[in-house]
């Protein structure tokens, strides 16, 4: 059932946006023009969310519709993942002041040739 699961996961990540906002369901269900038990059970992921429906509640966060739907994708990544990224972006910067360091000294060279 990828559908329940999909559901499941969009729901935490709409509740996830409205408790970072510190927002009551209250306040979000009547921005939305539905019932809090409504968005209650939207959140809760036990009701299916149509397409226009997750564009008003990504347009009342300010966030996009991938955001929300990958938001627990995102939250999963492992922390090897990030430690690598962060090792190959440390290698990146090394390689970027190595390649200055050679430029200059091309235009030392060509300053020494009288080019």
């Amino acid at each position: 059932m990828a559908t329940n699961l999909l559901t499941k996961q969009v729901g935490s990540s709409i509740k996830h946006l409205r408790l970072a906002k510190g927002i009551g369901q209250t306040e979000v269900a009547l921005a939305l023009g539905i019932s809090v038990a409504a968005l209650s059970k939207i959140e809760a992921g036990l009701t299916d969310i149509n397409l226009s429906r997750l564009a008003q509640i990504a347009k009342y966060f300010q966030v996009s519709i991938i955001s929300i739907l990958s938001k627990d994708i995102v939250s999963e990544v492992s922390e090897n993942t990030i430690d690598e990224f962060v090792e190959l972006k440390n290698k990146l910067a090394d390689k970027e002041k190595e390649v200055v360091k050679l430029q200059k000294k091309v235009i030392d060279l060509y300053e020494k040739l009288g080019l």
